[in-house]
């Protein structure tokens, strides 16, 4: 078990990401006291079901008072909204993070309603699975698995150890901390996970909209490959209906140039050029061998465990 670092810990938002903060959190005995604030009743029951949390309530200032850490899991586009209702409950010296998929937006919403004498650290755990809910979270979903902060564009001291400290914090539940700039990390991410998210929506939309496919057959002949995009399509419509609005301008960057891709792919298969398909394929291979190679497969790594147990 690791020492303490942050005798309380509050979130805010207690879906899968969330509640998997607090398990994996508990699991490494990097925190003490864990308070959660959550707007949906159904949820506050359900997290006091599972015992995971010593204080549970829908008032955001009453979770983080006295909170050495503040974790915001909400949805992107309510960042701001939960951060401006924890002002006024944020000691001195508190750190607040979270764990949204955008990170320029975040960061100025965060900065913007927080006290000027606590410590702003934006991050994002590259985590996650297509389930949500409080009881979809489980303690091993961080490890070997990248967090990334984007810490202002500070040197002092105070702010410096702040981050240290939040480094170890993940570091404990078993993550890969990198630092890196806002505005890189949006660009970065609408390349490995909101483009990829986006054509998942789009192309179970398309087979769903299909007239000559009916609903079943699409269900009954699925192969490994449209059973994968269904997986990501399943994911929480909130949250991506968020990520999409919040990074639209690097997701429309880089979708504008998947598209001249995709318009150079067609032309091939059209006029039968193998060479330029082979050519992209063994590429693409090469790229997937290396992410296995890295340790980032997705597959979760306790399929079938009862995460409805803290």
């Amino acid at each position: 078990m690791s020492k303490v670092i942050f005798p309380k810990m509050a979130v805010v938002g207690c879906g899968l990401i969330g509640s998997s903060v607090i398990r994996a959190a508990r699991a490494a005995g990097a925190v003490g006291i864990v308070a959660v604030a959550d707007a949906s009743a159904a949820h506050r029951e359900d997290i006091i079901r599972l015992g995971y949390a010593d204080i549970v309530t829908g008032d955001v200032a009453e979770a983080v008072e006295g909170a050495d850490l503040v974790v915001f899991a909400v949805p992107v586009l309510a960042m701001g909204p939960a951060a401006a209702q924890a002002a006024g409950g944020l000691k001195p010296g508190a750190i607040v993070t979270d764990v949204g998929s955008v990170k320029g937006s975040v960061a100025e919403a965060l900065l913007a309603a927080a006290p000027a004498n606590t410590f702003v650290i934006p991050g994002h755990p590259i985590a996650g699975t297509e389930q949500s809910g409080p009881g979809a979270g489980f303690a091993e979903l961080f490890e070997r698995r990248w967090v990334i902060l984007t810490p202002q564009d500070r040197t002092d001291a105070p702010y410096q150890d702040a981050v240290g400290k939040l480094s170890t914090f993940w570091s404990a539940l078993g993550a890969n901390v990198e630092c890196m700039d806002a505005a890189h990390h949006d660009l970065v991410l609408a390349v490995t996970s909101h483009l990829p998210h986006l054509i998942a929506y789009n192309i179970v939309g398309t087979a769903a909209d299909m007239e000559e496919v009916t609903q079943a057959e699409v269900m009954k002949f699925s192969a490994g490959g449209f059973r994968d995009f269904t997986r990501i399509a399943a994911s929480d419509p909130t949250m991506w209906r968020d990520v999409f609005v919040a990074n639209k301008d690097a997701v429309l960057e880089i979708l504008g140039r998947f598209t001249e891709d995709l318009q150079a792919l067609s032309r091939a298969i059209r006029w039968g050029e193998s060479d330029k398909l082979y050519d992209l394929f063994s590429r693409t291979r090469d790229i997937r061998r290396g992410i296995i190679a890295a340790g980032q497969e997705s597959a979760e790594p306790n399929f079938g465990r009862d995460r409805n147990k803290p």
